[in-house]
Protein backbone atom coordinates (compact mmCIF):
# COMPACT_ATOMS: atom_id res chain seq x y z
CA UNK A 1 0.00 0.00 0.00
CA UNK A 2 1.51 3.46 -1.33
CA UNK A 3 1.86 6.18 0.92
CA UNK A 4 0.39 9.94 -0.12
CA UNK A 5 3.53 12.14 0.28
CA UNK A 6 1.68 15.46 1.80
CA UNK A 7 2.07 18.83 -0.97
CA UNK A 8 4.66 21.23 -0.37
CA UNK A 9 1.60 24.21 0.29
CA UNK A 10 0.33 21.11 2.93
CA UNK A 11 4.11 20.74 4.94
CA UNK A 12 4.13 24.67 4.85
CA UNK A 13 0.60 24.66 6.17
CA UNK A 14 1.42 22.28 8.55
CA UNK A 15 4.59 24.07 10.03
CA UNK A 16 2.85 27.23 10.77
CA UNK A 17 0.65 25.61 12.33
CA UNK A 18 2.69 24.34 14.47
CA UNK A 19 4.85 27.51 15.11
CA UNK A 20 1.54 29.09 15.83
CA UNK A 21 -0.67 26.31 17.95
CA UNK A 22 1.33 27.34 21.27
CA UNK A 23 -0.19 31.39 20.63
CA UNK A 24 -3.07 30.57 19.84
CA UNK A 25 -3.03 28.43 23.54
CA UNK A 26 -2.35 31.40 25.03
CA UNK A 27 -5.09 33.77 23.66
CA UNK A 28 -7.53 31.10 24.51
CA UNK A 29 -6.69 31.03 28.13
CA UNK A 30 -6.34 35.19 27.78
CA UNK A 31 -10.26 35.55 26.03
CA UNK A 32 -11.25 33.41 28.98
CA UNK A 33 -10.10 36.00 31.71
CA UNK A 34 -12.14 38.85 32.53
CA UNK A 35 -9.98 41.30 31.12
CA UNK A 36 -9.52 39.24 27.85
CA UNK A 37 -12.87 39.02 27.60
CA UNK A 38 -13.27 42.95 27.21
CA UNK A 39 -10.98 42.97 24.42
CA UNK A 40 -12.25 40.22 22.43
CA UNK A 41 -15.80 41.93 23.06
CA UNK A 42 -14.13 45.57 21.72
CA UNK A 43 -12.37 43.63 18.91
CA UNK A 44 -15.65 41.98 17.91
CA UNK A 45 -17.02 45.57 16.86
CA UNK A 46 -16.59 47.02 13.46
CA UNK A 47 -14.96 50.48 15.15
CA UNK A 48 -12.56 48.55 17.14
CA UNK A 49 -10.74 47.54 13.44
CA UNK A 50 -11.51 50.77 12.03
CA UNK A 51 -9.54 52.65 15.18
CA UNK A 52 -6.82 50.36 14.76
CA UNK A 53 -6.65 50.94 11.28
CA UNK A 54 -7.06 54.96 11.78
CA UNK A 55 -3.61 54.05 14.87
CA UNK A 56 -1.75 52.19 12.44
CA UNK A 57 -2.03 54.53 9.52
CA UNK A 58 -1.27 57.79 11.88
CA UNK A 59 1.93 56.08 13.50
CA UNK A 60 3.01 54.67 9.72
CA UNK A 61 2.96 58.28 8.81
CA UNK A 62 4.59 59.49 11.86
CA UNK A 63 7.37 57.25 10.73
CA UNK A 64 7.55 58.20 7.02
CA UNK A 65 7.45 61.99 7.95
CA UNK A 66 8.93 62.49 11.48
CA UNK A 67 8.22 65.85 13.00
CA UNK A 68 5.84 66.72 10.72
CA UNK A 69 2.74 64.64 10.91
CA UNK A 70 1.79 64.17 14.54
CA UNK A 71 2.43 67.79 15.01
CA UNK A 72 0.21 69.93 17.52
CA UNK A 73 -0.92 72.16 14.42
CA UNK A 74 -1.40 69.20 11.62
CA UNK A 75 -3.45 67.84 13.69
CA UNK A 76 -5.30 70.50 14.59
CA UNK A 77 -5.95 71.66 11.07
CA UNK A 78 -6.95 68.02 10.54
CA UNK A 79 -9.55 67.94 13.26
CA UNK A 80 -11.21 71.59 11.95
CA UNK A 81 -10.86 70.20 8.22
CA UNK A 82 -12.92 66.91 9.65
CA UNK A 83 -15.40 68.97 11.62
CA UNK A 84 -17.82 70.12 8.83
CA UNK A 85 -18.15 66.40 7.37
CA UNK A 86 -18.60 64.40 10.41
CA UNK A 87 -21.72 66.78 11.00
CA UNK A 88 -23.39 65.82 7.54
CA UNK A 89 -22.12 62.21 8.10
CA UNK A 90 -24.02 61.90 11.39
CA UNK A 91 -27.28 62.72 9.36
CA UNK A 92 -25.76 60.04 6.66
CA UNK A 93 -25.94 57.67 9.24
CA UNK A 94 -29.03 57.83 10.14
CA UNK A 95 -30.38 57.77 6.48
CA UNK A 96 -28.31 54.80 5.59
CA UNK A 97 -29.52 53.09 8.58
CA UNK A 98 -32.97 52.53 7.11
CA UNK A 99 -31.56 51.42 4.41
CA UNK A 100 -31.42 54.26 2.53
CA UNK A 101 -28.60 56.49 1.07
CA UNK A 102 -28.92 60.72 0.60
CA UNK A 103 -26.42 61.57 -2.47
CA UNK A 104 -27.43 65.56 -1.66
CA UNK A 105 -25.92 66.08 1.45
CA UNK A 106 -22.82 67.93 -0.09
CA UNK A 107 -25.03 70.03 -2.46
CA UNK A 108 -27.08 71.34 0.47
CA UNK A 109 -24.83 72.12 2.32
CA UNK A 110 -23.66 74.01 -0.41
CA UNK A 111 -27.17 75.68 -1.08
CA UNK A 112 -28.30 76.47 2.59
CA UNK A 113 -24.67 77.88 3.19
CA UNK A 114 -25.16 80.57 -0.18
CA UNK A 115 -28.59 81.48 1.49
CA UNK A 116 -27.45 82.11 4.56
CA UNK A 117 -25.07 84.17 3.50
CA UNK A 118 -27.06 86.40 1.08
CA UNK A 119 -29.50 87.05 3.95
CA UNK A 120 -26.65 88.48 6.26
CA UNK A 121 -25.59 90.09 3.25
CA UNK A 122 -28.95 91.73 2.47
CA UNK A 123 -29.04 94.67 0.62
CA UNK A 124 -25.67 95.11 -0.68
CA UNK A 125 -24.16 96.55 2.17
CA UNK A 126 -20.94 95.60 4.22
CA UNK A 127 -21.95 93.25 6.72
CA UNK A 128 -18.77 92.61 8.49
CA UNK A 129 -20.01 94.94 11.66
CA UNK A 130 -23.38 93.38 12.19
CA UNK A 131 -24.41 91.98 14.81
CA UNK A 132 -25.72 89.15 16.82
CA UNK A 133 -28.87 89.63 15.63
CA UNK A 134 -28.15 89.24 11.54
CA UNK A 135 -25.66 86.25 12.63
CA UNK A 136 -28.61 83.93 14.16
CA UNK A 137 -30.88 85.27 11.42
CA UNK A 138 -27.92 83.44 8.93
CA UNK A 139 -28.05 80.42 11.33
CA UNK A 140 -31.82 79.75 11.68
CA UNK A 141 -31.82 80.37 7.19
CA UNK A 142 -29.37 77.61 7.19
CA UNK A 143 -30.91 75.13 8.86
CA UNK A 144 -34.45 75.87 7.75
CA UNK A 145 -33.01 75.44 3.85
CA UNK A 146 -31.39 72.12 4.97
CA UNK A 147 -34.82 71.10 6.94
CA UNK A 148 -36.82 71.78 3.57
CA UNK A 149 -34.57 69.97 1.71
CA UNK A 150 -34.54 66.96 3.78
CA UNK A 151 -38.28 66.97 3.94
CA UNK A 152 -38.42 67.15 0.79
CA UNK A 153 -35.88 64.15 0.13
CA UNK A 154 -38.09 62.41 2.33
CA UNK A 155 -41.60 62.49 1.10
CA UNK A 156 -40.35 62.00 -2.03
CA UNK A 157 -38.97 58.82 -1.31
CA UNK A 158 -41.18 57.92 1.48
CA UNK A 159 -45.00 58.86 -0.21
CA UNK A 160 -43.90 58.84 -3.66
CA UNK A 161 -42.06 55.55 -3.41
CA UNK A 162 -39.14 56.34 -5.48
CA UNK A 163 -36.07 54.82 -4.73
CA UNK A 164 -33.77 57.11 -2.34
CA UNK A 165 -30.17 57.16 -4.95
CA UNK A 166 -32.77 58.34 -7.69
CA UNK A 167 -34.71 60.22 -5.26
CA UNK A 168 -31.33 62.05 -3.51
CA UNK A 169 -29.57 62.42 -6.72
CA UNK A 170 -32.24 64.72 -8.08
CA UNK A 171 -32.27 66.98 -5.48
CA UNK A 172 -28.48 66.85 -5.36
CA UNK A 173 -28.90 68.47 -9.16
CA UNK A 174 -31.79 70.59 -8.00
CA UNK A 175 -29.64 72.52 -4.90
CA UNK A 176 -26.50 72.90 -6.92
CA UNK A 177 -28.02 74.70 -9.31
CA UNK A 178 -30.02 76.49 -7.52
CA UNK A 179 -26.95 77.52 -5.50
CA UNK A 180 -25.47 78.38 -8.89
CA UNK A 181 -28.00 80.84 -9.83
CA UNK A 182 -28.22 82.79 -6.32
CA UNK A 183 -25.08 83.16 -6.14
CA UNK A 184 -24.25 83.53 -9.72
CA UNK A 185 -21.43 80.89 -9.43
CA UNK A 186 -19.89 83.00 -7.60
CA UNK A 187 -18.47 83.00 -3.11
CA UNK A 188 -20.27 85.03 -1.31
CA UNK A 189 -17.74 87.17 1.12
CA UNK A 190 -17.80 90.10 3.80
CA UNK A 191 -20.02 87.72 6.15
CA UNK A 192 -20.33 89.45 9.60
CA UNK A 193 -16.70 89.08 11.51
CA UNK A 194 -18.22 87.54 14.45
CA UNK A 195 -18.51 84.50 12.41
CA UNK A 196 -15.03 84.67 11.27
CA UNK A 197 -14.44 84.86 14.78
CA UNK A 198 -15.65 81.76 15.96
CA UNK A 199 -14.58 79.58 13.12
CA UNK A 200 -11.26 81.02 14.71
CA UNK A 201 -11.37 80.38 18.36
CA UNK A 202 -10.40 77.66 20.22
CA UNK A 203 -11.10 76.36 23.57
CA UNK A 204 -9.25 74.37 26.37
CA UNK A 205 -5.95 75.86 26.78
CA UNK A 206 -6.47 77.42 23.38
CA UNK A 207 -5.78 74.29 22.11
CA UNK A 208 -8.91 73.02 20.66
CA UNK A 209 -11.10 74.42 17.87
CA UNK A 210 -14.17 75.90 18.52
CA UNK A 211 -15.64 74.11 15.47
CA UNK A 212 -13.94 70.66 16.64
CA UNK A 213 -15.87 70.93 19.70
CA UNK A 214 -19.25 71.54 18.10
CA UNK A 215 -18.87 68.97 15.84
CA UNK A 216 -18.03 65.96 18.56
CA UNK A 217 -21.11 67.73 20.24
CA UNK A 218 -23.42 66.65 17.32
CA UNK A 219 -21.60 62.99 17.05
CA UNK A 220 -22.47 62.21 20.83
CA UNK A 221 -25.74 63.74 21.00
CA UNK A 222 -26.61 61.53 17.72
CA UNK A 223 -24.99 58.44 19.08
CA UNK A 224 -27.32 58.69 22.30
CA UNK A 225 -30.18 59.58 19.54
CA UNK A 226 -29.28 56.52 18.16
CA UNK A 227 -28.18 53.72 20.70
CA UNK A 228 -30.90 54.97 23.63
CA UNK A 229 -34.00 56.93 22.06
CA UNK A 230 -37.03 54.94 20.76
CA UNK A 231 -36.37 57.24 17.41
CA UNK A 232 -32.95 55.24 17.28
CA UNK A 233 -34.56 52.12 17.43
CA UNK A 234 -37.41 52.90 14.64
CA UNK A 235 -34.21 53.54 12.79
CA UNK A 236 -32.87 50.58 13.06
CA UNK A 237 -35.57 48.52 12.71
CA UNK A 238 -36.95 50.09 9.24
CA UNK A 239 -33.57 48.78 8.25
CA UNK A 240 -34.13 45.69 9.02
CA UNK A 241 -37.25 44.59 7.90
CA UNK A 242 -39.27 47.65 6.96
CA UNK A 243 -42.39 45.91 6.29
CA UNK A 244 -41.91 43.68 9.84
CA UNK A 245 -41.62 47.53 11.10
CA UNK A 246 -44.47 48.43 9.62
CA UNK A 247 -46.56 45.31 11.32
CA UNK A 248 -45.22 46.14 14.54
CA UNK A 249 -46.71 49.52 14.56
CA UNK A 250 -44.41 52.56 13.43
CA UNK A 251 -45.52 54.91 11.25
CA UNK A 252 -42.57 54.34 8.84
CA UNK A 253 -43.19 56.94 6.06
CA UNK A 254 -43.67 59.45 8.61
CA UNK A 255 -40.15 58.53 10.08
CA UNK A 256 -38.35 57.89 7.01
CA UNK A 257 -39.40 61.83 6.24
CA UNK A 258 -38.11 62.70 10.15
CA UNK A 259 -34.64 60.86 8.99
CA UNK A 260 -34.35 62.61 6.13
CA UNK A 261 -35.53 65.98 7.48
CA UNK A 262 -32.77 65.20 10.04
CA UNK A 263 -29.85 64.73 7.28
CA UNK A 264 -30.90 67.71 5.85
CA UNK A 265 -31.07 69.82 9.15
CA UNK A 266 -27.74 68.41 9.68
CA UNK A 267 -26.46 69.69 6.23
CA UNK A 268 -27.55 73.31 7.11
CA UNK A 269 -25.58 73.20 10.51
CA UNK A 270 -23.03 72.08 8.46
CA UNK A 271 -23.33 74.89 6.51
CA UNK A 272 -22.92 77.55 9.08
CA UNK A 273 -19.64 76.01 10.43
CA UNK A 274 -18.49 75.71 6.89
CA UNK A 275 -18.78 79.63 6.91
CA UNK A 276 -17.55 80.26 10.30
CA UNK A 277 -14.21 78.32 9.07
CA UNK A 278 -13.67 79.61 5.62
CA UNK A 279 -15.48 83.27 5.69
CA UNK A 280 -17.24 82.39 2.04
CA UNK A 281 -19.15 80.18 0.68
CA UNK A 282 -16.35 78.00 -0.94
CA UNK A 283 -18.66 77.00 -3.86
CA UNK A 284 -16.48 74.73 -5.58
CA UNK A 285 -15.34 73.13 -2.50
CA UNK A 286 -17.82 70.34 -2.06
CA UNK A 287 -17.95 68.44 -4.94
CA UNK A 288 -16.90 65.47 -3.02
CA UNK A 289 -18.26 66.04 0.09
CA UNK A 290 -21.49 63.41 0.18
CA UNK A 291 -19.44 60.47 -1.39
CA UNK A 292 -17.02 61.52 1.60
CA UNK A 293 -19.60 61.18 3.98
CA UNK A 294 -21.20 58.18 2.41
CA UNK A 295 -17.58 56.42 2.39
CA UNK A 296 -16.94 57.67 6.18
CA UNK A 297 -20.24 55.79 7.49
CA UNK A 298 -19.49 52.70 5.36
CA UNK A 299 -16.16 52.40 6.27
CA UNK A 300 -17.41 53.08 10.11
CA UNK A 301 -19.59 49.45 9.90
CA UNK A 302 -23.12 50.74 9.21
CA UNK A 303 -24.72 48.17 7.11
CA UNK A 304 -25.46 49.15 2.87
CA UNK A 305 -28.69 47.35 3.29
CA UNK A 306 -29.53 49.02 6.68
CA UNK A 307 -30.67 47.86 10.27
CA UNK A 308 -27.27 47.79 11.46
CA UNK A 309 -25.02 51.33 12.33
CA UNK A 310 -22.38 52.76 14.29
CA UNK A 311 -21.77 56.76 15.17
CA UNK A 312 -18.88 56.31 16.75
CA UNK A 313 -18.12 53.90 13.89
CA UNK A 314 -18.62 56.91 11.55
CA UNK A 315 -16.36 58.96 13.22
CA UNK A 316 -13.47 57.07 13.05
CA UNK A 317 -14.69 56.30 9.55
CA UNK A 318 -14.50 60.30 8.67
CA UNK A 319 -10.73 61.04 9.63
CA UNK A 320 -9.28 58.07 7.53
CA UNK A 321 -9.55 60.09 4.12
CA UNK A 322 -8.30 63.19 6.40
CA UNK A 323 -5.77 61.02 7.41
CA UNK A 324 -4.41 59.68 4.11
CA UNK A 325 -4.96 63.26 2.23
CA UNK A 326 -2.74 65.00 5.05
CA UNK A 327 -0.09 61.97 5.00
CA UNK A 328 -0.04 61.99 1.43
CA UNK A 329 0.55 65.68 1.08
CA UNK A 330 3.32 66.18 3.40
CA UNK A 331 5.13 62.79 1.81
CA UNK A 332 4.80 64.76 -1.53
CA UNK A 333 2.26 62.70 -3.30
CA UNK A 334 -0.48 63.83 -5.44
CA UNK A 335 -3.96 64.25 -3.48
CA UNK A 336 -5.55 61.93 -6.02
CA UNK A 337 -3.60 58.83 -4.35
CA UNK A 338 -5.81 60.07 -1.10
CA UNK A 339 -8.69 58.98 -3.51
CA UNK A 340 -7.22 55.67 -4.49
CA UNK A 341 -6.86 54.58 -1.16
CA UNK A 342 -10.18 55.91 -0.24
CA UNK A 343 -11.78 53.69 -2.29
CA UNK A 344 -9.83 50.56 -1.59
CA UNK A 345 -10.55 50.74 1.83
CA UNK A 346 -13.98 51.22 0.96
CA UNK A 347 -14.40 48.30 -1.05
CA UNK A 348 -12.60 46.32 1.54
CA UNK A 349 -15.40 47.50 3.99
CA UNK A 350 -18.52 46.76 2.08
CA UNK A 351 -17.01 43.33 1.36
CA UNK A 352 -16.36 42.95 5.39
CA UNK A 353 -20.57 44.21 5.99
CA UNK A 354 -21.28 41.40 3.07
CA UNK A 355 -19.26 38.68 5.00
CA UNK A 356 -20.61 39.93 8.20
CA UNK A 357 -24.09 39.69 6.79
CA UNK A 358 -23.90 36.05 4.93
CA UNK A 359 -22.42 34.72 8.04
CA UNK A 360 -25.31 36.02 9.93
CA UNK A 361 -27.68 34.51 7.67
CA UNK A 362 -26.17 31.14 8.01
CA UNK A 363 -26.92 31.47 11.90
Amino acid sequence: MTTVQPTRAQSIRRAIGTRLSPVAARWNSFAKTRAGAIVVRMFSTNAAWILLLLAVLMLLFNYLAPGKFLTEFNVRTMAANVSVLLVIAVGETFVMATGGIDLSVGYVLLFSGVTSAQVMNWGGRDSTNYGWDIVLLGFVVALGSGFAWGVLNGVIVAKAKVPALIATLGTLGMSWGLAEILSNGQDLRYLPSIIGDMGASRLFFDKIPFVVIVAAIVAVFGSVILSLTRFGRYTLAIGSNQEAARRAGINVDRHLIKVYAMSGTLAGFAAFMNLAIFTTTTISGHANDNLQAIAAVVIGGTSLVGGVATIAGTTIGICIPMVLFSGFTILGFQSFWRDVAVGAVLILAVYTDQLRRRRRERR
